[in-house]
């Protein structure tokens, strides 16, 4: 297997000793480095292979995928952690001089610049304030505040995007200057409401164009699927019959898969019948909405559905295609790694996996990879 291209933290331009600097992203780069690992410009050591063990592992306040599932960041109670998913590796860490949690935070691929928002039991910034940090700095260089908690950030190479309970604002990347805001309760004229689910709303995702939505509630039995531009449902899939906390649905990039993580322990991939391309033509006709074939061979569909009118709804359900156990007890996130058919699983309780799942037969995914992010053996403590 070959080894991954070691991940450096470059500046995207020119760097300046003022804090009140911004960096612009070019259009055309996602900030990939091809250089090797400078642990002189980055300010900490590289990962080596045997490390001597800590004598405990810090506490996880925080994970996230970028935007490619290239990495994950691990928000810890002193710092942050960055690895490589497929194959893992450990890229490297930031110890902060100043004790405290970081609750959030955003990547933007493979870039310097990343977004902090404090969090746990003693939070390193308030939990109202989006930190913008720039590694090659070691320091933030902006910072924008909110009357309320911030419950998001997502990083684009022109924009910076912030959630409160009630607003959504929209800065320019290059000045943060504020663009947009969009109001978020119900009743506004310029927001498209769509009605998911009976029960509260627990968890949703979109596809990076954009064009899909999936939504879970409360309940955690059900994950539908919606036309992101229209609001008209696409599709409906059944996680299960009992209750559950939906921690994470994540689409694959070229949305035929959709993968969810809960609170009962298992992974469980669904395939998804709606060709996203061409739903901005769908959206204009709702009778043109056809089914694209099901890359499945319909694996996953109840063999009772042909009755669905006549027997309850949760014998027409269509299930998912493939799954994989965990043990109970933490919170895991899923994404789809960069080779066909994998996913990669992390969790709060420092545990990583990546599977491979058939397309064609479905069933339990094999395990290709695991390990425990967190173990010291993974880094040199800083010098």
């Amino acid at each position: 297997m070959a080894s991954p291209t070691p991940l450096t933290f470059s500046a995207c331009s020119s760097a300046s000793s003022s804090s009140a600097t911004l960096y612009s992203i070019p259009p055309d780069t996602d900030c990939v480095s091809d250089g090797s690992f400078s642990s002189a410009a980055a300010g900490f050591a590289p990962p080596v292979e045997d490390a001597a063990p800590t004598a405990e592992d810090p506490s996880v306040y925080h994970l996230s995928f970028n935007q490619d599932c290239g990495c994950f960041v691990a928000g810890l109670d002193n710092g942050f952690r960055i690895y490589n998913t497929d194959p893992f590796k450990a890229l490297f860490r930031r110890d902060m001089d100043s004790c405290g949690g970081i609750g959030l935070v955003a990547m933007l691929f493979r870039c310097n610049v990343l977004c902090f928002v404090g969090g746990g039991p003693e939070p390193l910034y308030p939990a109202n304030k989006v930190m913008i940090w720039d590694d090659h700095l070691s320091r933030c260089f902006g910072e924008l505040s909110f009357r309320s908690e911030v419950r998001n950030v997502k990083i684009r190479r022109d924009k910076i995007i912030v959630v409160l309970a009630q607003k959504v604002f929209v800065y320019n990347f290059v000045d943060l200057r504020l663009v947009h805001q969009i109001e978020t309760n119900y009743g506004s004229k310029k927001t498209k409401f769509v009605m998911a689910h009976d029960s509260r709303l627990a968890c949703m995702s979109m596809t990076q164009d954009g064009r899909l939505l999936a939504t879970a509630s409360s309940k955690g039995t059900l994950v539908r699927v919606f036309n992101a531009l229209d609001g008209s449902l696409l599709q409906e899939v059944r996680r299960g019959a009992d209750r559950a906390e939906i921690y994470s649905l994540a689409f694959s990039s070229d949305a035929h898969w959709l993968a969810v993580s809960s609170d009962k322990g298992t992974i469980h991939v669904f395939s998804l019948k709606v060709d996203s391309g061409s739903l901005a033509t769908l959206s204009n006709d709702r009778s043109q909405v056809v089914s694209a074939p099901n890359p499945s061979n319909g694996l996953g569909i109840s063999s009772l559905s042909i009755l669905k009118g006549v027997l309850p709804k949760y014998f027409s359900s269509e299930w998912s295609v493939a799954q994989f156990r965990l043990p109970e007890g933490s919170e895991y996130l899923v994404g789809f790694g960069q080779q066909k058919n994998t996913v990669i699983i992390i969790g709060l309780n420092g545990s990583f996996y990546r599977c491979e799942f058939d397309s064609v037969k479905g069933g339990e995914m094999t395990q290709l990879e695991h390990h425990n992010y967190l173990s010291a053996d993974n880094f040199l403590k800083p010098g």
